[in-house]
């Protein structure tokens, strides 16, 4: 993987700061990043589902909601 200078450079600084190595940090950055991703996408597939079920509300109920609970 090639990182450009400006991201070497804080990887550096970081993997100073916090006493660890620089692939150390990087593999984390990049566990921690697909752990995320994962995450999201299997969120968004769980919501796609939901819609392809029927089973959402309106812009006007979401907006209704929203306003009762900023009402609250």
């Amino acid at each position: 993987m090639t990182l450009s200078p400006e991201q070497e450079a804080q990887l550096q600084r970081i993997a100073r700061r916090t006493g660890r190595n620089t692939e150390t940090l990087a593999q984390e950055a990049i566990d921690h990043l697909l752990e995320h991703e994962e995450r999201f996408i299997e969120a968004v597939e769980k919501g796609l589902a939901s819609l392809d079920r029927g089973e959402f509300i309106s812009h006007q109920e979401v907006k209704r909601r929203i306003e009762s609970l900023l009402e609250s």
